[in-house]
């Protein structure tokens, strides 16, 4: 739009200058061809410095040069142009002001010129607003018998003309500038509509990956394209919620059904080792792989109901929550020779599900124990950045390198360097369930000199109720 009005202005704007100057210039034709007519009287009876034989005297023909020059003074006194009445040879017949001649060179030279040969000086050069010292000359012939005995020629200033066609460009500006305005705002209506449905596949796309998988987008308003994408949506998360309920469901299911058997086992390796001399190596090592087995189950079994679990979301007190498991964990700490100390202001509230962040903190600091060799410490940070309340848990431990914090918290994952330590590795996967059910989330991170800094974040703000059903709906 801007490339279309820039491409019309400037023609317009110049036709428009164009066309002050021609009304200017017709102005100034007629002018001259009233003191032509006028002058044509003066010497249609010979020489105006000589006495007409036989006929009129040279008083009259002064009389009429006197009628000329009072004209042409008067013309030059209202108007502030300069104009004169010249012979072919260029002297002075009659001009106002007195003194003005015609100059040796320059357009009221080019009109002179143009007269003489019969034509009236028609097409004078462009003036512009930004040519303060631009003049118009304009020149009609004084014609008798057919032959050109003399030239009225016009000389003028061209402030008010300038004046004219500066007012004109702005008009014609303002008039672009609207049309670029009104241009903006229907881009903007435009863009808007076709890119509302886009935000709203944006925000429905975001809360499925935040753990909302019901998250739909109404196929509703913007283009066909955005409408059809929006169904294909649609389907995918249903597909995608589908294959995931099934998941759950089999680990749920399997871990609930492998107990049983794998509780009967377990007994009957407790009743085969009565038989056994005591202390026997074999039996020790398949009770311990049996009890890690059991270990393993319970977590796959706790992962699957925490993540198919609703959040239970309340106000509460995370600094008195965090201190509560500091606590609780001193003890242990203190039974390890490790120090477990907490920090924070008093009270720095957040929206989260008690239950599932007491059990996210305990596998943290649990996490962080294991790893904390003894003299060190464990540091429990409480802390409120804008939206978000933190809980940060800092261990002096061996730490993780960049390529671990990358895969750290995926299930069954664990170091290579910690394989010895007790545990599933589903630990950190069930408080990452546990704690996006809420809004919440875990952040790893170094701890210089040493050790590994786990970030438990929950939002300050309350839940927002459900998106309209325009935005979402029910899977």
């Amino acid at each position: 739009m801007a490339g279309v009005l820039l491409a019309l202005g400037f023609p317009l704007a110049a036709s428009l200058a164009a066309a002050h100057q021609q009304a200017v210039v017709v102005d100034r034709i007629d002018d001259t061809a009233r003191f032509a007519a006028i002058a044509q009287n003066v010497t249609e009876t010979g020489s105006v410095f000589k006495k007409l034989p036989g006929g009129e005297s040279g008083s009259g023909v002064d009389e009429r040069r006197a009628t000329l020059e009072s004209e042409l003074a008067r013309y030059h006194e209202v108007y502030g142009i300069e104009a004169g009445v010249f012979h072919r040879d260029g002297t002075v017949m009659a001009a106002a002001p007195g003194g003005w001649r015609i100059p040796e060179q320059g357009e009221v030279r080019r009109a002179f010129g143009e007269a003489l040969l019969g034509r009236r000086f028609h097409d004078p050069p462009q003036v512009w607003p930004w040519q303060p010292g631009a003049r118009l000359a304009v020149a009609s012939p004084v014609v008798r018998d057919g032959d050109v005995v003399a030239v009225v020629v016009t000389d003028s200033p061209t402030g008010q003309l300038r004046s004219r066609i500066l007012s004109g460009w702005l008009l014609l500006a303002a008039g672009e500038a609207a049309a670029m305005l009104l241009a903006v705002g229907a881009a903007f209506r435009l863009t808007g509509w076709v890119l509302k449905p886009v935000r709203v596949l944006d925000a429905a796309t975001h809360d499925i990956a935040t753990g909302r998988l019901n998250s739909r987008v109404a196929p509703a308003g913007g283009p066909p394209e955005l409408r059809r994408l929006a169904r294909s949506f649609n389907e995918m998360a249903d597909h995608v919620e589908d294959v995931l309920e099934q998941q759950r469901a089999f680990v749920a299911d399997a871990s609930h059904q492998l107990r049983n058997p794998l509780a009967a086992l377990l007994l009957r390796i407790e009743l085969l080792a009565l038989e056994l001399p005591e202390g026997n190596e074999e039996i020790a090592s398949v009770r311990t792989e049996g009890k890690r087995l059991a270990t393993v189950l319970d977590d796959l079994l706790d992962l699957a109901l925490a993540e198919h679990a609703a959040a239970d979301l309340r106000l509460v007190d995370i600094g008195e929550l965090a201190a509560e498991r500091v606590a609780a964990w001193r003890p242990l700490a203190e039974e390890k020779g490790v120090r477990l100390t907490g920090s924070g202001p008093a009270a720095v509230t957040a929206w989260a599900d008690p239950v599932a962040l007491s059990s996210a903190l305990d596998a943290v600091i649990d996490n962080a124990l294991k790893f904390t060799p003894e003299g060190e410490e464990v540091t429990v940070d409480v802390a409120a950045r804008g939206d978000t309340s933190t809980i940060v848990v800092a261990d002096r431990g061996p730490g993780l390198t960049d390529g671990e914090l990358e895969r750290v918290g995926d299930r069954f994952w664990r170091s290579g360097r910690h394989q010895n330590v007790k545990g599933s590795g589903l630990g950190l996967s069930i408080c990452q369930a546990l704690l996006a059910a809420g809004g919440g989330s875990l952040g790893y991170a170094h701890n210089e000199p040493g050790g590994l800094r786990v970030t438990v974040s929950v939002p300050r703000a309350a839940p927002a109720a459900d998106p309209a059903p325009a935005a979402h709906g029910a899977g």
